[in-house]
């Protein structure tokens, strides 16, 4: 029994002496997302804009479109609709939209966009925290035009680790309302 005893504190010994123990690194996500390139895309309805070379446009029924990113697993879904003396009731959905996930809402900071040359006003918000929509986004000319987008992953909602690809989304997104033109008419 001695023995037994001997062999197991010279075995712990051994593994316990095969050298110091060094910190590990922290972890860090190793993501890499092209860098982006733009296109000018026209769509059916009256506006058009530049968007990310990377990602694919589809229009869908009516004047709903949206925008695929099939390497990070989202959407851009965006809405257009005719300004005609319903302006504060286009507004009020595009407010009330961010809100609807004020319940996993962490916070939702704005972003005011105003491009008087272009005729383009509108807001993008980042909803922070474990919300199905990250990002979303208005943009109007207050008088014929009214264009709504949101951003969706199609994967439960985990905002850290989503965070980096909706951050990228989000710059093509507020390229989108930067580039912004209205036409004249619906096609």
């Amino acid at each position: 029994m001695r023995y037994i005893v001997i062999f197991f504190i010279a075995m712990i010994y051994v593994q316990c002496d095969q050298g110091s123990a060094l910190p590990k690194p922290k972890a860090k996500l190793n993501l890499h997302y092209p860098i982006a390139g733009y296109m000018e895309v026209d769509s059916r309805c009256s506006y058009r804009f530049a968007m990310n070379e990377n990602a694919r446009f589809s229009p869908l029924e009516g004047c709903e479109s949206k925008i695929d990113y099939p390497n990070m697993g989202a959407t851009v879904y965006m809405s257009y609709r005719p300004v005609v003396n319903n302006l504060d009731s286009l507004l009020a959905d595009a407010y009330q939209m961010p809100s609807k996930h004020i319940i996993k809402a962490i916070e939702i900071p704005e972003k005011v966009f105003i491009d008087p040359q272009n005729r383009t006003y509108g807001t993008l918000f980042r909803i922070v925290g474990e919300a199905a929509s990250q990002v979303q986004f208005f943009v109007t000319d207050s008088t014929d035009h009214f264009l709504v987008g949101s951003l969706y992953f199609y994967t439960r909602p985990n905002y850290d680790s989503l965070m980096p690809a909706a951050r990228y989304i989000e710059q093509d997104m507020s390229k989108l309302m930067e580039s912004l033109r209205w036409s004249s008419t619906n096609n």
